[in-house]
């Protein structure tokens, strides 16, 4: 164990020597990857559960299609499949992009992740009570102000409990992220593992470091749905 941590000590917690690497990179990858997916599902939630066939259609044709594949697939479609198309190399903007294995990655987690927190978002704001929309209404909030100040606020603090599950389910999931040759906490253990040949110590260590952080999410997460969701527990007498 000690032989192991004096060789991949620090490619395990942020640099292989060349770049940032472990621990280090799978908190990069995970940051980046919720931040986009986040902030591009609040607007496709609103669609998702429009009146409008044209809003909603499109946005329940993309999730249909990421969560009924494997993230598995969809980085390996982003990682070589995409390139392999024609239109793709003789653009060059894009066959730049598609060049550098941690823009695919980050494309496949995001387009995967944001699939399914638009739906944990629409059926958040499905949940909302009638009454507090008609409330808001009765203020003169309407459009795009009752979405945004009263809406989203609402389907959010009602959501936390199951975007907790995705962002831990995303964190685990950024192990794949080896495939596309990254350098993130699995890909540090398979290569302490080839030239060490300690594989418990070396994939355990990376198991430790996934729970740790999965831990610290938890945390935060309970932290959050006391201040924001404690409305919801029922008064005691």
């Amino acid at each position: 164990m000690i032989e192991l941590f004096e060789q991949y000590g620090q490619a395990y917690l942020y640099s292989d020597g060349g770049g940032l690497s472990g621990l280090a990179m799978t908190l990069w990858l995970f940051v980046i990857t919720m931040v986009l997916g986040f902030f591009l599902s609040l607007p496709l939630a609103l669609a998702r559960v429009s009146r409008n066939l044209w809003l909603r259609w499109p946005v329940e044709f993309y999730t249909f299609v990421f969560r009924g594949t494997p993230l598995y697939i969809q980085l390996l479609i982003c990682y070589t499949g995409l390139y392999g198309l024609e239109v793709v190399r003789d653009h060059a903007l894009l066959d730049q992009f598609f060049r550098n294995a941690l823009n695919c990655t980050l494309l496949a987690f995001v387009l995967n992740t944001c699939a399914y927190t638009v739906e944990i978002f629409a059926g958040a704001i499905r949940n909302i009570p009638h009454g507090e929309i008609e409330a808001a209404q009765a203020y003169g909030l309407h459009g795009w102000k009752l979405s945004l100040f009263v809406v989203l606020p609402a389907a959010l603090r009602r959501s936390l409990p199951a975007y907790s599950n995705e962002l831990i389910l995303m964190l685990h999931a950024t192990s794949l992220a080896f495939t596309a040759t990254i350098a993130d906490i699995l890909k540090v253990a398979r290569d302490a593992n080839a030239a060490t040949f300690l594989t418990f110590q070396a994939f355990g260590t990376a198991a430790l470091l996934y729970m740790l952080l999965s831990f610290a999410l938890v945390g935060l997460f309970r932290l959050a749905e006391r201040r924001w969701m404690g409305f919801l527990v029922p008064a005691r007498g």
